[in-house]
């Protein structure tokens, strides 16, 4: 996925990407450790901190695009970098089972517009990483939202 002349993730990003996948994964063992009737509050708060994190994290890869295209000296249409924040709205607006399966389709999106969009704007070399993250989440938000 890497092509010379793209730049790629210093060790440290890619650790603190990493790293951001832990409220996925916690979010996503607490929703299943939870989903028993006696604990119907806290499997609920689980869920909605949960799509929370995931719909941070979406407006985050749209804003990346903001971000990229001030860079290039060409002028760059911005108008992806919006998208994916609304849709994380309309998938926090929902209950969290349903909003955590929006999620995960989002980031999915989010990353074959990446996929598309990176190589272009000299980013190609965090695909690799962003694959890898990607598939994680949002397998974590499916597994969640099926733990209601």
């Amino acid at each position: 996925m890497n092509t010379p002349g793209q730049a790629e993730p210093s060790a440290l990003a890619s650790r603190l990407g990493y790293a951001g996948l832990l409220p996925f994964v916690g979010g996503t063992a607490l929703a299943w450790l939870l989903a028993r009737p006696d604990y119907l509050d806290e499997h609920a708060f689980v869920m909605q901190g949960l799509s929370a994190y995931a719909a941070t994290v979406i407006a985050f890869l749209g804003a990346l695009h903001w971000g990229l295209a001030m860079r290039q000296p060409q002028p760059f249409s911005m108008r992806w970098g919006v998208v994916p924040a609304l849709l994380a709205w309309v998938g926090l607006l929902m209950p969290a089972y349903a909003g955590l399966v929006v999620h995960g389709i989002v980031l999915i999106v989010c990353y074959a517009v990446d996929r598309h969009q990176f190589p272009r704007l000299g980013v190609g070399g965090w695909l690799t990483l962003r694959f890898r993250c990607t598939l994680l989440a949002a397998l974590c938000c499916f597994l969640a939202a099926a733990a209601t």
